[in-house]
Order: structure tokens, then C-alpha cells, then sequence
């Protein structure tokens, strides 16, 4: 087994498919001043040695780059094809032209066939000059490495749509679950940091809400979890983390932690 490399963690986005503030909302979350309040689309940016993926690139991706100086990445995982994770793959291109390479991009069959179709003029015969450039890798719920860094997909449901969580070394992440299944439970188990999905604390039908998560935390048992696909029904960030256990933490917009 290759000796485990430290991994930085930042949170790029830690909001639901509407982002927080909500666009028209008058609530008082929307309305926070508190820069823990306010939400980007979900998604994360992970670092191996020298090789930087990203989870998911929502309609934020080119703002989260911006206000995070990233200067380059290798590769993108996709959970799914929902807008609020594939919308911002247009925005890749200028990695590709200051880099002078193309992005590989990690997702199942189905989500491939999705940005086949949104982003039509990527796979035309007859390419347009300046579109993006992705290499375009087909992945199944079995192990893949990618620059010698082993991955592992987390099967999870989002209502009844399978989706994907990602596990990288100590590490998993997971959005948009509604379900986990005893045997992907497995797979999380001896971890430093989960990341899983909350999105309030009301029942959702497509989403874990805050008590669903802390059973999944209790169940696998992290050293640390971190809470994320946030809602603005969800309360005031200072607010619901008092309510959760010292080791169970919200994430917020531009997080970092190494492991």
C-alpha cells in the first residue's frame, strides 16, 4: 500500500442549488451580513503532492477560482449531472490556454452523455476554436487511480437518482445523498474527515437533513465531519453550530483543512 500523502482541503462552495443568499429571498439568513452566511454552490478543491482535483463545477466555478487564486488544477470529479454541478465546465478554458493542456474530467456514463448534451459544441466534429478542452474519463462505482492517487466511489441515492461520493485516501465526500447503503457504508469507515450533505434541519426527500447526517456521522465514526449543500432554511451558521457535537462541524465558503 503507497504511504498516505497529506491532503489540503478547500471548500469552494458549501451552498444547495440556489445558493445563499437565495435570489428575491427577504429571510433573515439571506439577509446576514455574517460572511458565514453566504454560500456558493457546492463543491470542493483537493490537494495530493503536486495533482489538485476538484469536486463538481456549479454555475460558480469561475468565481470560486477568482476569489480563491487558484491557478491551475488537473482533473474534475462529478458527483452527477444536476446544473449546480456541471453548470461552470465552461470555465475551464483558461486552464487550458495558460496551461496548454486539457482537463480530465471523471464521471459515470450517464452524467458523460448529460455533458454531451449541454455542452454540445465541446464534442462537435467540427470544433470551434476556444472551447474548452476535456479529457473525458468514464468511471463506475469500481476504484480508479488517477497519478497514482487511489479513488474510490461512494454509491449513494439523491431521491432515486444514483449518484456519486468520492473517497480519496482519509477523505470522503458526499453530496446530494438521501440514501447510503449499508455495504458503501463500509467504505467510509476509518476516516479522518467526512464531508457529507445537511441541508436543514426539516425532512427532505431528496437530501439528508441535519439528524440524518449525525446518524451517518455516528454510524461510520470520522475523527472529524464536516457538513455541507446547505440551506438558507438551515438557520444562522454561528446559531446551529452550538447545536452540533464538538467533532461535527458546518463548513463554510473558503474552509481549509489539511489532513
Amino acid at each position: 500500500m503507497a504511504p498516505k500523502q497529506h491532503m489540503h482541503i478547500r471548500f469552494l462552495g458549501t451552498g444547495t442549488s440556489q445558493g445563499v443568499p437565495v435570489i428575491a429571498c427577504n429571510c433573515a439568513v439571506c439577509q446576514s451580513q455574517n460572511p458565514l452566511d453566504k454560500r456558493l454552490r457546492c463543491s470542493i478543491l483537493i490537494t495530493v503532492r503536486d495533482t489538485t482535483f476538484v469536486i463538481d463545477a456549479g454555475p460558480d466555478f469561475r468565481q470560486q477560482m477568482l476569489r480563491e487564486n487558484i491557478t491551475d488544477i488537473d482533473a474534475i470529479l462529478l458527483t452527477h449531472e444536476h446544473k449546480d454541478h456541471i453548470a461552470g465546465l465552461d470555465d475551464i478554458r483558461p486552464f487550458n490556454f495558460l496551461k496548454q493542456k486539457a482537463i480530465d474530467v471523471f464521471a459515470e456514463q450517464r452524467v458523460i452523455d448529460a455533458i454531451k448534451q449541454e455542452f454540445s459544441y465541446v464534442f462537435a466534429k467540427e470544433k470551434y476554436p476556444g472551447i474548452p478542452i476535456m479529457n473525458i474519463h468514464p468511471i463506475s462505482e469500481t476504484q480508479f487511480s488517477y497519478k497514482s492517487i487511489p479513488i474510490s466511489p461512494i454509491r449513494v441515492l439523491h431521491w432515486n437518482l444514483p449518484i456519486l461520493g468520492f473517497r480519496i485516501q482519509s477523505l470522503a465526500y458526499i453530496s446530494d445523498a438521501s440514501y447510503i447503503a449499508p455495504k458503501e457504508l463500509q467504505k467510509l469507515e476509518n476516516l479522518d474527515v467526512l464531508i457529507i450533505n445537511a441541508l436543514r434541519f426539516k425532512k427532505h426527500y431528496s437530501h439528508f437533513n441535519v439528524e440524518d447526517a449525525l446518524a451517518i456521522v455516528e454510524q461510520v465514526k470520522p475523527k472529524q465531519a464536516y457538513f455541507t449543500h446547505i440551506s438558507h432554511l438551515m438557520g444562522f451558521h454561528e446559531q446551529v453550530q452550538q447545536q452540533l457535537p464538538t467533532h461535527v462541524h458546518l463548513a463554510y465558503d473558503g474552509l481549509t483543512l489539511t489532513i
